[in-house]
């Protein structure tokens, strides 16, 4: 494990370097979405220590858990930020039951639903993150951590379109000892992972994995077969998320006269 000198050392380097892009962006300040869970609490925190005074967090529920809100308005307080709330549900429900009925009026075969309806929920969130950025100057800072990096574990255009990623290089292990280093308690560091995307969902059930195995499997430890096929599976499959769209490239044409 990590020494506190060593813990502290590179926090302080992902808070210089939050510092380092906003200025590169010529931008004033960040926005970050508060979840409840700990990967955006140790954002929030680094987000708080790099702008105390330009960082807004935002907390948006959506059919969500209610214990969800009450974490995330208690991460807030903790490092004295003042979130804004906006409740998504309504726009949801809206767009889904449209989407739901014109392919119904089709004959369309929906396959999909939960997944639609979920990814549709971490869209409505980043385009709510970067109205709030847009109207202010900031950056929109993720939260992904390098298991979901890794693994594709994260909406493309969603949780996954934002300008900056200070934690996408930390195992989950990692993350908690940040947590940690921030003064979060053990609730928070702890809270089974999800991205609160339909009732009952959690990370590792949905990956077939544990956070766990996939930090020892990036670290160079041993894993079994099955666990690294399933995480080398994940990486292939999900390879389009982490690049920019490929473009069609035709030769040019000459312009006839």
């Amino acid at each position: 494990m990590w020494t506190e000198d060593e813990l502290a050392s590179r926090i302080n380097k992902a808070v210089e370097w939050l510092r380092l892009k906003v200025a590169e962006a010529n931008a004033k300040g960040v926005v970050v979405g508060i979840s409840g869970g700990v990967d955006s609490a140790v954002v929030t925190g680094l987000c708080c220590r790099a702008f105390p005074d330009n960082c807004i967090g935002v907390i948006m529920p959506s059919h969500s858990n209610p214990e969800d809100r009450e974490d995330a308005l208690w991460i807030a307080e903790g490092f004295d930020l003042r979130p804004l709330e906006i409740d998504l549900a309504e726009a949801h429900t809206s767009i889904f039951n449209q989407v739901r009925q014109s392919l119904t009026d089709r004959d369309c075969t929906v396959v999909g639903e939960t997944l639609s309806q979920g990814n549709l929920k971490a869209r409505l969130r980043m385009s709510t993150l970067y109205a709030v950025a847009n109207a202010l100057n900031y950056l929109v800072v993720g939260t992904d951590n390098a298991p979901e990096s890794y693994t594709g574990y994260f909406t493309k255009y969603g949780d996954g379109g934002v300008d900056i990623l200070p934690i996408s290089s930390l195992t989950k292990t990692e993350v908690r000892a940040w947590a940690w280093m921030l003064g979060l308690p053990q609730k928070i560091a702890m809270r089974v992972p999800t991205a609160g995307l339909w009732p009952g969902q959690t990370d590792e059930a949905e990956m077939g994995l544990t956070y766990d195995l996939i930090d020892r499997y990036l670290l160079g430890e041993e894993v079994p077969a099955k666990v690294r096929e399933r995480i080398e599976a994940l990486h292939r499959q999900s390879e389009h998320k982490r690049n920019l769209p490929p473009s069609l490239e035709l030769p040019k044409l000459e312009r006839l006269d």
